[in-house]
């Protein structure tokens, strides 16, 4: 089995827990698929896209060149399926043939969790409250930066979270 180095996606190289690429062959024809367990980060930036430039480089070295098509997988861990069609499946002579009644499919989450993830790349999303403050408390509220702000809560919120954990 071909084992990925790494992707760059749009030019733009992107961190890959676990991957997988083959050749599937269905009663349609072939694709080129490439698994990638990734982080919410770049699903996120990348599920909205139809098709993407991608350059694989492989273990051996060989480097795979293709626009392909994107789909977000279902699934505890955030994962992205790249595939394209193939005229010819044999000039993928070095990666796996899966056929569609094959029972080969690697669990590719086994072994990581979401946590291990977003230690490597933690998502940011906006969250609106809405609190009943004092007037001073407030007034000093909106006279603050937004980015000074959000690390203030972020420290206050890990702050207070470690001591409720222990």
């Amino acid at each position: 089995m071909a084992e990925v180095k790494s992707v760059k996606i749009d030019g733009e190289s992107i961190y890959i827990f676990k991957s997988a690429i083959y050749v599937f062959e269905a009663s349609s024809g072939f694709t080129l698929e490439l698994d990638l367990i990734v982080s919410e980060v770049v699903v996120k930036k990348y599920k909205k896209e139809e098709n993407l430039i991608i350059e694989i480089e492989l273990e051996d070295g060989r480097v795979v060149h293709s626009i392909m098509n994107v789909k977000v997988l279902a699934g505890g861990l955030p994962q992205l399926n790249l595939f394209c069609e193939l005229d010819d499946p044999d000039d993928y002579y070095f990666l796996d043939l899966v056929n569609e009644n094959d029972s080969w499919f690697s669990n590719l989450e086994e072994g990581i969790t979401i946590e291990e993830i977003r230690k490597v790349e933690m998502p940011d999303e906006d969250i609106h409250l809405k609190l009943k403050l004092p007037i001073d408390q407030v007034e000093w509220l909106k006279n603050q930066k937004k980015a000074q702000l959000n690390e203030l809560f972020k420290e206050f919120i890990y702050d207070l979270w470690k001591k409720i954990d222990k």
